[in-house]
């Protein structure tokens, strides 16, 4: 009985709301010069009604960045099987490229969102970016249950989550595309399935997908 139970916490469900989907009228005609395509770290925030002993904000922050940074690592991954199978009309830049040059021109993964998209495109040297960010609520009251969600994440069942991915145009930085995403994990779900989740569904609209 008890390893049933164990099962059980383990595995991973997802219930989720319908998707919310913004699109520029121009971008039908814009995507169509678009030839490569960055990949930017996802901005994460990590919300929790209080801190259990032991963990400080210094912790939440670094989750926040490894969290961010590993999203941005698992659109990648993902994008790129759909690449291989020519389901896109452009590339997608190598992250590790990406982050390499953000890193030359010193710029953090804090001073990221200070950047105009246009202004990131440029030192990237693509036509457009793809970003994204993810809001993770703790409402829990039983901080051990918090400290194992920031520490191995675990993530309870009154959790939720709210994704959003986009793709910003080079030129101007205009936004062209949207998806909004909102989701809520039993204890044992993680990063990659929060973000299979996210691309499963976003990937049946987006907009670089030959038709």
């Amino acid at each position: 009985m008890k390893k049933i139970l164990l099962f059980a916490l383990i595995c991973f469900t997802f219930a989720s709301c319908g998707p919310e989907i913004y699109q520029a009228a121009s971008f039908k005609e814009v995507k169509n010069s678009h030839k490569i395509v960055a990949i930017m770290p996802f901005e994460v925030t990590i919300e929790s009604r209080r801190l259990p002993k032991g963990v400080t904000a210094e912790m939440v922050q670094d989750q926040q960045r490894d969290y961010g940074y590993g999203i941005q690592s698992d659109v990648y991954g993902y994008l790129l099987k759909q690449m291989s199978k020519d389901k896109y009309t452009v590339n997608f830049q190598d992250v590790s490229k990406t982050n390499s040059i953000l890193s030359s021109y010193g710029i953090s993964y804090e001073e990221l969102r200070l950047k105009s998209k246009d202004e990131i495109c440029q030192l990237l040297g693509v036509d457009a970016v793809v970003s994204g960010k993810a809001t993770m609520s703790k409402p829990m009251s039983d901080g051990a249950a918090i400290a194992v969600g920031l520490l191995v994440g675990a993530w309870g069942s009154t959790n939720s989550v709210n994704t959003t991915i986009t793709i910003h145009e080079g030129n101007a930085g205009d936004l062209m595309w949207k998806y909004d995403y909102a989701a809520s994990g039993s204890v044992g779900s993680n990063r990659q399935s929060l973000t299979n989740a996210l691309m499963r569904n976003s990937s049946k609209k987006f907009p670089y997908k030959k038709s």
